[in-house]
């Protein structure tokens, strides 16, 4: 299958301070791709390398078959990359339509008076279109959650990076996480997911990477890397 997005020996970090150390992995197009790791391993770093909020020291960044290195993160969208924040990032005092219309116009360079089609498709998928004139500010954490994603989603993004979108979610607002992940797979979208609430996860990621000061320490299949020796002492400690 093809390749969506390669990483090649990425070291990367901020100032004198080293995060990522030699990272590599591929991800196949339509894939759900699973990262764990305890806090302080790289995942936050290793999504603003993809994203471009970061600017690998070495190493190679490959997205969809372009060189993605030193591109900035305005020229990524143009590849198709879009990204969620664990802590959602609206326009308060727009609507939710008009937030998602900001991603088509400026995301997707869509003419504006064409952008309220694009819009309407990305709040069908993300299941905010009764909520369209709501503002934005007024919306539950589950509905900006959703919110992050429709203004990915209309900048035609191919490449979903998800920030821990269940993180503070009740158990069944995490469970409509799973499912709507679920749709996009069904969609094609790839999709590069970090999570703390790796039970959600695991619902719909195909492969799991888990890491750990700043590296790829294992990689398979959800079953097998939950079911690893390297996991159990990086979660519980050598002695579990």
């Amino acid at each position: 299958m093809k390749h969506a997005v390669s990483l090649d020996n990425i070291t990367a970090g901020y100032g004198r301070v080293r995060i990522l150390n030699g990272l590599s992995f591929d991800v196949s197009e339509g894939e759900v791709f699973g990262v764990i790791g305890p806090n302080g391993c790289g995942k936050t770093t290793m999504l603003n390398v993809l994203s471009g909020f970061v600017t690998p020291t070495s190493g190679r960044l490959t997205i969809f078959d372009t060189d993605a290195s030193r591109l900035t993160p305005h020229e990524r969208c143009s590849l198709g990359v879009g990204r969620t924040w664990q802590i959602p990032r609206p326009f308060d005092k727009m609507t939710v339509a008009d937030n998602v219309k900001t991603g088509a116009v400026h995301g997707a360079k869509i003419p504006i008076d064409k952008a309220q089609g694009a819009a309407e498709e990305a709040l069908g998928i993300a299941g905010l279109m009764s909520k369209k004139d709501c503002l934005a500010g007024e919306l539950t954490l589950l509905d900006r959650k959703k919110l992050e994603l429709a203004r990915a989603l209309a900048t035609k993004a191919r490449l979903l990076l998800l920030d821990e979108v269940a993180a503070g979610l009740t158990e069944a607002e995490a469970g409509e996480v799973m499912d709507l992940v679920r749709a996009l797979k069904d969609k094609k979208y790839t999709i590069i997911w970090i999570e703390h609430n790796i039970e959600v996860m695991l619902g719909a990621a195909d492969r799991l990477m888990c890491m750990s000061e700043g590296r790829n320490v294992i990689l398979d299949t959800p079953e097998k890397v939950m079911n690893s020796k390297i996991v159990e002492e990086l979660y519980l400690g050598s002695e579990a």
